[in-house]
């Protein structure tokens, strides 16, 4: 009797995609519950979207910047190159020796997002690599890069099989941006203060975080409150497995807003807002039997 083995290819793809697993786990429970809930292909490709976007970050926020502290010899904006470049390649070769990229490769290309959403990203990355205060402009154009495509390359993974009129599918993309933003919008937020006294940044247009105020905040959350209400628009149109991860990250960042509407300006300036583990696994309880935001 003859078994199936996997090809040599094939075992490094798996290795590959159990690199990018072991990156969300080690960085984002919150994430990494809520793709719990997707169905195991799609939720794999969410995974190696997810990793490939947390090592560039580490580049212009965290490890890189560490490793330069204590003698290594590693320029963030070199690094950053050589990263895209990496994933450029390894979408035409279908290779990488850089096992998150060569999962994230693997998920660019069986889904059908290439490097018009890919460039966009690393745009907004190099923003990061040097202390800046946005303009409404420079702003918007760092959440798209930052966030917007990242929730479109996600939206690939989910509906990569489905066929959809015009006007729907318009809905979709405008819904699935949204939802990037909102979840940038409110991390924005959380680290004001640790952005601007740690890294130098400060996102928001118009905004100084050692002035932060409580009609500054209000003006911050309405605003995430409708990008939320437009990312759920497309709730609808999504696979069921989809749909419930999809409704408790929206729930999650619900959540969190309601928390940070809830604490006073002054007080962000001091810890970052979080949910506790008991409130999280409720909202996925709920997404699981089909509660979506309202």
């Amino acid at each position: 009797m003859s078994t199936n083995h996997p090809s040599s290819l094939e075992l490094y793809t798996q290795a590959a995609e159990r690199s990018s697993n072991a990156v969300i786990a080690s960085y984002s429970t919150s994430f990494g519950v809520a793709t719990k809930l997707l169905a195991p292909e799609i939720r794999q490709h969410v995974r190696n979207i997810y990793a490939l976007v947390r090592v560039a970050d580490e580049i212009v926020d965290g490890a890189a910047a560490e490793a330069r502290v204590g003698g290594g010899n590693v320029e963030p904006s070199v690094a950053l190159d050589q990263l895209e470049a990496e994933i450029y390649k390894t979408l035409r070769s279908r290779f990488s020796t850089n096992l998150v990229v060569h999962a994230f490769a693997k998920t660019a290309n069986e889904t059908g997002f290439a490097r018009g959403i890919i460039e966009p990203f690393f745009a907004s990355m190099r923003m990061d690599l040097w202390p800046r205060k946005h303009s409404p402009e420079s702003f918007n154009k760092y959440v798209y890069g930052s966030a917007e495509v990242v929730g479109l390359m996600c939206l690939h993974a989910f509906i990569k099989e489905s066929d959809f009129s015009s006007e729907d599918y318009k809905q979709i993309v405008k819904s699935a941006r949204a939802l990037g933003a909102a979840f940038q919008k409110v991390n924005f937020l959380r680290d004001l203060s640790a952005d601007f006294e740690k890294l130098g940044r400060s996102y928001f247009p118009d905004v100084n975080p050692a002035s932060f105020n409580e009609e500054q905040k209000a003006a911050l959350l309405a605003d995430i409150r409708e990008d939320l209400k437009t990312s759920s628009l497309a709730l609808k149109f999504l696979p069921v497995s989809s749909r419930k991860a999809v409704s408790a990250a929206q729930m999650l960042f619900t959540e969190l807003a309601n928390r940070i509407e809830k604490t006073p300006a002054e007080q962000m300036l001091r810890a970052r807002i979080s949910v506790p583990n008991p409130i999280k696994l409720l909202i996925v309880v709920k997404a699981l039997i089909g509660v979506v935001p309202k």
